[in-house]
């Protein structure tokens, strides 16, 4: 048989000659030998290869040509001819860079497209022509070497090593095993630099491997140190691909910079030495019970939390029922409701830094007026003639209010004098205002992440998106999917929170429907529009945050820190809301401040990364904001400037207050607990303004997101500190809040500050940080972040909502204001 194969060969070899006629005879060639010769204008040669090829076999051939000449009007030209394609390249191979800069190589090697497998019983025969020519009128010196390459079909589970080059790309086949549906492609290197490309192809003819053409076809990465890409069979109909290696002929699309040699006047560069030494290994991704796994974990673990929820509230349920029936119920019922009809009085402890001074002259509880007995205690009924002009009205007191607020001893019940049904309506503006404003941006959102999903699949460039492509598993038409879903636990704690909340609200209307008016003067006013607002908001982070998840890149960042943002002002306006009922912030002027932050973040989003300017108006706007807020609240409101103010009285007025309390009573301020808070709150604000100026973190989003979180735990901190400097307590539930938000919260920054990706720098320099999953093969560091600040921050609304609940005994004339 080997004869009889050989003479076949020899005359595929002289029938081949015959067909190239007067363009000279093929020489035949042999694998693995290295030809020299010259070739001109009138003189080209012509090389025939012939091999045979088992059934079933796939067989690559590898080219390498090299020239010694520089001579780029006359370049040699190298015409590879298969059954059923032709690749043509010249030497110098020539690459563009940026601004017109070329990069020369006089080596050159490529691998041919390999031929498909045929369904033959014996061995087939194929034949290679490789033509060498040049228009040059002088003789030009070429060498010529063809191998075959043996190890070019990847294997799973096994590393394979090779070397690559801006003119030596490498490309090798993959085929699926039976039992594997998707694959994870890792790539490693040792080198940074230079910059490379990892691209996944169909096998189809031509092999798209040189810097200018391998973003044609398939999916492709950048890559420094590490890359990892994940396949799905159902991609491929013939189960197999190419992972073709380029090296990119500058690093600038990896974050490096030009090399010197091409500055100034030199524009051209010969022979760059740019090997890379690269290692890639395909290992199986994860089956699709793992899917299915990871889904029932993610509901189940945060549907405990309701389960947690329903045994607390029957618990309490049996407590109260007993304690009925034994005839001692308390008036408080544990879950901040009163439930007796004659309301027992608490005096403020003695010791207590507010004093013992009888405010009831002042109290608001017993000057209610007559109108106010002839509807239910707990009605919020709609009235036609109630405007919004009506919310911040307190007619009878109008006189004397300032008086009142401007006390050094100051009670709940000085804070809490107007109409409760007429507050408790201002503040359910939160709640509706919240729910426009959801809807408006998150269906912008929502259409925006869909089109980048859509670019990346179409386009198969993914450096689109910051994934940890070590741990983003796909689903349907989603890369990352268990990112996204992640997010479940923001969207039930949330409606969990809002049903905490609605249970809350009809047991408090309940109780106020079976009470005297009179009653209405213990504990903490009770008021729901916030929580509901802040439920909505953790149920709105979640689905941003997903948003965000699809595609997370520089541009949609601020998607997932918006409702933040959001949620940190609306944790701080409940804390002040609590004891400041009457003077807290309308729902428009709220949600209008923190657009102009959203506005803010945008601005240092486009601006933030090297404008000086930016950072110096922002920094200025920074510092007064701290300082007009701090006026309001040491002034609880009462320092104003309206339009009767001119431009002159109004700085005479400021330079007045400003003398009168730091100047003449600056031994002791008239309110010394609200202005330690005040000095110490804006030394933070102006250290992060600072901080800022010098500085200028591109994550501009973060940084403005660290002002809102630090003022918020630095109020809380001080809240909770005076809470139990007045002699008040901490009841179990809020403490065991307290205690989870804690715990929870440390254990979810650790998460947190586990950097998997960076938008900040470019995809290839961030693919680096990427890491293998950690939970169920399915989730990574940051999918822990989501559930457990899902958590956290469930816990610290419980906190806000359950933490004054043992003062709902206590009368507002002695609850201290702080």
């Amino acid at each position: 048989a080997a004869p009889a194969t050989g003479a076949l060969l020899c005359a595929l070899l002289w029938a081949a000659a015959a067909a190239v006629g007067s363009g000279g005879s093929p020489a035949p060639g042999a694998f693995g030998r290295v030809y020299r010769g010259a070739v001109n204008v009138s003189a080209e040669r012509v090389y025939a290869f012939a091999y045979s090829r088992e059934p079933g076999q796939v067989d690559a051939v590898r080219v390498y040509v090299n020239s010694s000449s520089e001579n780029l009007q006359y370049p040699v030209l190298f015409v590879v001819r298969q059954q059923k394609g032709v690749l043509s390249w010249q030497v110098p191979l020539i690459f563009r860079g940026l601004y017109q800069r070329t990069y020369n190589y006089q080596e050159v090697s490529r691998t041919l497209c390999p031929s498909e497998p045929t369904p033959e019983t014996g061995p087939s025969d194929q034949i290679i022509f490789v033509d060498v020519a040049s228009m040059a009128p002088f003789n030009i010196a070429y060498e010529l070497l063809v191998t075959r390459l043996e190890n070019f079909q990847l294997e799973t589970n096994k590393a394979f090593n090779f070397t690559a080059s801006p003119s030596q790309p490498q490309y090798f086949l993959y085929k699926f095993p039976q039992d594997v549906d998707s694959v994870i492609i890792k790539v490693v290197s040792d080198m940074v630099y230079p910059c490379s490309v990892v691209s996944v192809q169909d096998i189809v003819c031509p092999v798209y491997d040189l810097d200018h053409n391998v973003e044609f076809n398939g999916v492709y990465q950048s890559m420094t140190k590490q890359a990892a890409i994940t396949v799905q069979r159902k991609d491929f109909p013939g189960e197999q691909f190419f992972v073709v290696f380029v090296i990119k002929p500058e690093d600038y699309a990896c974050g490096g910079s030009v090399p010197p040699s091409v500055h100034g006047n030199v524009n051209r560069t010969w022979n760059l030495q740019r090997t890379k030494n690269l290692q890639v290994t395909i290992v199986p991704s994860i089956q699709k019970s793992v899917y299915v796994q990871a889904m029932f974990f993610s509901f189940l673990g945060f549907l405990s939390f309701y389960l947690g929820s329903v045994v607390v509230a029957f618990v309490h349920y049996i407590r109260v029922r007993r304690k009925a029936s034994a005839g001692r119920l308390s008036p408080e019922d544990g879950s901040g409701i009163m439930t007796s009809s004659h309301p027992i009085t608490a005096s403020t402890p003695e010791g207590s830094s507010y004093g013992a001074i009888d405010e009831s002259s002042s109290s608001g509880g017993h000057q209610l007026s007559p109108p106010d007995r002839g509807l239910p205690a707990g009605s919020d009924s709609d009235s036609s003639v109630e405007e919004e002009s009506d919310f911040d009205t307190m007619p009878e007191i109008e006189s004397n209010k300032n008086v009142i607020r401007t006390k050094v001893f100051l009670y709940l019940s000085d804070l809490s004098r107007k109409d409760r049904r007429i507050v408790s309506k201002k503040y359910k503006i939160y709640f509706w205002n919240i729910i426009t404003i959801a809807v408006f941006y998150a269906l912008p959102v929502i259409q925006l992440v869909i089109t980048y999903q859509t670019v990346v699949n179409v386009t198969g460039n993914q450096d689109i998106c910051y994934y940890n492509f070590l741990c983003a598993h796909p689903l349907g038409v989603l890369s990352a999917f268990n990112n996204i879903l992640s997010n479940v636990g923001h969207m039930l704690l949330g409606f969990l929170f809002l049903l905490i909340v609605l249970r809350r609200d009809i047991l408090h209307r309940r109780a106020m429907e079976m009470k005297d008016v009179y009653t209405l003067d213990y504990g903490i006013p009770k008021h729901f529009g916030l929580f509901y607002a802040m439920g909505i908001a953790l149920m709105m982070e979640g689905v941003l945050s997903a948003c965000y998840h699809v595609c997370p890149n520089y541009s949609n960042f601020q998607f997932d820190t918006s409702f933040m943002y959001m949620i940190a002002g609306l944790c701080m306006l409940k804390l002040y809301q609590t004891r400041h009922p009457d003077i807290n912030a309308s729902a428009y002027s709220a949600y209008a401040s923190f657009a102009v932050v959203i506005c803010l973040a945008v601005l240092g989003v486009v601006f933030g990364k090297n404008d000086m300017w930016f950072w110096v108006i922002f920094s200025m706007i920074h510092v007064v904001a701290s300082l007009a807020l701090s006026t309001q609240i040491y002034y609880m409101g009462c320092f104003k400037i309206d339009g009767r103010d001119s431009d002159l009285g109004m700085f005479r007025r400021a330079a007045m207050v400003l003398y009168t309390d730091c100047i003449q009573q600056c031994s002791r301020p008239m309110y010394m607990d609200r202005m330690v808070l005040l000095i110490v709150g804006n030394l933070v604000n102006w250290s992060f303004a600072i901080f800022g100026l010098v500085y200028r973190p591109r994550d501009f989003a973060s940084y403005i997101l660290g002002i809102f979180i630090c003022n918020l735990l630095l109020y809380l901190a001080f809240y909770i500190i005076m809470k139990l400097r007045s002699s008040e307590k901490l009841l179990p539930i809020p403490l065991f809040c307290i205690v989870a938000t804690a715990v929870v919260w440390a254990s979810a920054l650790y998460f947190f500050f586990q950097t998997l990706s960076s938008w900040e720098e470019t995809p290839a320099e961030s693919r680096e940080k990427n890491r293998p999953c950690i939970l169920l093969g399915f989730f990574d560091d940051h999918d822990v972040w989501h559930f457990l600040s899902a958590a956290a921050l469930f816990f610290s609304f419980l906190v806000l909502l359950t933490l004054d609940d043992d003062l709902d005994t206590v009368r507002r004339d002695k609850i201290p204001v702080f």
